[in-house]
Parts: C-alpha cells; sequence; structure tokens
C-alpha cells in the first residue's frame, strides 16, 4: 500500500525507483532478502496498474454516476487520506483581503517564473480550509483557484521578503509555500495566529515513518483528516512530538557526517537537518497557542488575539527596560559615549614599499 500510495497518490515528491523499492526492502524477511525477480514483478504491476481502495455500494454507485466537468477544487487524487476535506457547515475563523504569490510547489520545488505573480483575493478561512474568491459575494463562482489546507502548516512573517509590506508565510504539509500580503502589519498578525491556531486544534497524528526511511530520509505522510481530540489532549500531543523532535535534533546534530564523504550523504544529513529545525518550530508553535487558548477558556478569538498579541510583543523584547530587583532602584541613565584617545604607538604607520629588485641598488 506504501508503494501504490508513492506511485500514484498526491504528488509529494520524486516517485520511488525499482532499484529504491528492493533496496529499501533488504534484510526484510526475517533477516534474508525477499528473491529480486519476485519485487521487480510486484514493483512494475503495481506502476502499470494501481490498486484501488476500497468502497462500500454506495461509493461504488457514486464512482459510476456521469460527473459534471471537474474545477481546480476537485481534481484530487484517490487516496483518502491526502483528499483535502472541504465541510461547508465549518467554521469561519477570518476572512478578508489577501494578495497571494506561489513561492515553492509540492516538496519545496521552486515555482517558475511565469507562475510567481501576485494575484488579489476574498481569502476566507473555513475549518482547516483556505478558499481563495473573486470577491465575498461569489462564493461559488467558476473557476475559482484551488483550496488550500493549511493542516500542518505553519504560518510565520516573511522577515526575508522586503519588497512589499506586511507579508506572511504559509508552508504546508507537503511542503508548499506560499506568500501572503496584509492590508496592515494588525492583519498579518492576525492571519498568521489564527491560522496557526486553526492547525494546532485540528491537524492529525502523523503517519509513521515510511519503509526503508531509516536508509534514506523520507519525510512522513501528514493526513488531512481532522482530528477529534479536545484542547488538553492536542497540547499533550503536541508536546510529545515538541520534545522527540528536539532529542531527534540533538542526536542529528552530534552525529555528523565525513566531510570528505558522499555528496549524497551530505546532502541527506542536511535535508534531515532542515526538516527537524522546522518541524521543532512548528510544534513549539502550536504548544505556545495552544496553552494561550487553554488559558483564555472560551473567550472570543478577538480577546485571546490581544492578550496573545501582549504576549508576543513581550518575547520579542518591545518596548523592554533594563530589570532590578527593587522597584524602588533609579533607573541608570544609559552611558554616555566615551572618545578614546589612542597611543601614538598604537597608531598604524604608513611604510615605504620599496620593490625587491630596486633594493640591491640602494
Amino acid at each position: 500500500m506504501l508503494l501504490n500510495t508513492d506511485l500514484h497518490g498526491q504528488n509529494i515528491g520524486r516517485s520511488m525507483t525499482c532499484h529504491e523499492f528492493v533496496t529499501n526492502l533488504d534484510g526484510m524477511r526475517d533477516g534474508q532478502n525477499f528473491p529480486k525477480d519476485q519485487l521487480k514483478a510486484l514493483y512494475y504491476s503495481i506502476r502499470n496498474e494501481k490498486l484501488e481502495w476500497a468502497m462500500d455500494e454506495e461509493e461504488l454507485v457514486s464512482t459510476l454516476t456521469p460527473r459534471p466537468p471537474s474545477t481546480p477544487s476537485s481534481r484530487k487524487k484517490s487516496n483518502p487520506f491526502l483528499t483535502l476535506t472541504q465541510d461547508a457547515k465549518a467554521t469561519t475563523y477570518k476572512e478578508g483581503q489577501l494578495a497571494r504569490k506561489v513561492h515553492a510547489e509540492a516538496d519545496g520545488k521552486k515555482t517558475p517564473w511565469g507562475k510567481r505573480g501576485w494575484k488579489t483575493f476574498y481569502t476566507v478561512l473555513k475549518g482547516m480550509v483556505l478558499y481563495f474568491l473573486k470577491d465575498e459575494t461569489r462564493a461559488e463562482a467558476p473557476g475559482m483557484e484551488e483550496p488550500i489546507g493549511v493542516h500542518h502548516a505553519l504560518a510565520e512573517r516573511a522577515c526575508k521578503y522586503n519588497k512589499r509590506p506586511h507579508v506572511f508565510r504559509l508552508q504546508t504539509a507537503d511542503w508548499r509555500v506560499f506568500l501572503f500580503q496584509a492590508l496592515s502589519a494588525e492583519e498579518m498578525s492576525s492571519w498568521i495566529s489564527r491560522i496557526n491556531l486553526v492547525a494546532a486544534m485540528f491537524s492529525s497524528p502523523p503517519f509513521p515513518a515510511a519503509v526503508g526511511s531509516q536508509r534514506k530520509f523520507i519525510r512522513p505522510i501528514l493526513p488531512t483528516a481532522q482530528c477529534r481530540s479536545s484542547l488538553e489532549e492536542q497540547h499533550q500531543a503536541h508536546e510529545a512530538c515538541m520534545d522527540k523532535f528536539s532529542d531527534e535534533l540533538g542526536e542529528h546534530q552530534r552525529n555528523l557526517p565525513d566531510k570528505r564523504g558522499r555528496g549524497r550523504d551530505l546532502e541527506e544529513y542536511r535535508l534531515k537537518k532542515e526538516y527537524l529545525l522546522y518541524e521543532k518550530r512548528r510544534y513549539e508553535t502550536y504548544v505556545k497557542l495552544l496553552e494561550a487558548r487553554l488559558c483564555g477558556g472560551s473567550e472570543a478569538l478577538e480577546q485571546w488575539e490581544a492578550r496573545l498579541g501582549g504576549t508576543d510583543s513581550a518575547d520579542e523584547g518591545l518596548g523592554l527596560t533594563k530589570s532590578h530587583s527593587s522597584p524602588s532602584l533609579n533607573l541608570d541613565p544609559p552611558p554616555a559615549g566615551v572618545k578614546v584617545k589612542r597611543n601614538i604607538s598604537e597608531r598604524r604607520t604608513v611604510r615605504k614599499i620599496i620593490p625587491k629588485r630596486n633594493k640591491q641598488l640602494l
């Protein structure tokens, strides 16, 4: 089933080759190897004809019923774990105008220059899905842009992008990267906090690592299904993941590869380090937001956002002064600039450079 998902599932990167499939199963038969001819036959059989997922009678009837022409939002793969679920009754957490730019496609692959332009949409965060509408009155207009799932996503301020103001960065579960421009700094912070809160509340636990991931680094598949756990259970699960990735990152950094080793090994090390750093940062964000949400109880999102904004300002050191053990102590004035007079012997001297060929003439 994992091979079938790798070959025919949603675009999550380069598909596994036959040689990689055979290599990944080395020693998996009670310490012995499977016959290579049998594994090759299995690989090409699944590659030429994908395995269909089990369906009940109602699903079978629906698949045999003629369907209307597909739209961008309906062009999804048949894998139920990767299909984006769109619930019409889901809660709307945020809506407003955003400009969007596609920065990287699935697996972090750079987007071609012709597809990187900025487009403005009326954006709606409904459930775990971002919808992009032409305006707020046309909810299901023909040719609507493909929605984006925010499950296991992370929104951050785009500090390295300085061509436009109020731009934040969104990285999705399949490592696509989008840039969004908000109307103001307050709107940007609101979009970031609410997208991350939705991802923290409803992202399901990741699947176990794929077969052969210990031999070659492969990112785990992150399901799109909404988690049914309570906020307390989600907070505990995210804390466990945060600690796990912190430990894995420390272990990974202690086992440095040989600098004279193969370029492939160095690239594998770099990719895994980048992945562990990102996952650690993502779960740290989830834990922080859920802690703030749990402390506020059933307060409105606006109140939670305002309280979270004060915490973020304190964390970033904005407006902080030097702390004293006693409030009655006067604050020390900032030290005035002191000019230091350098000794003559410390000054740099200028020496006349005499070419080597002219030294014999002196």
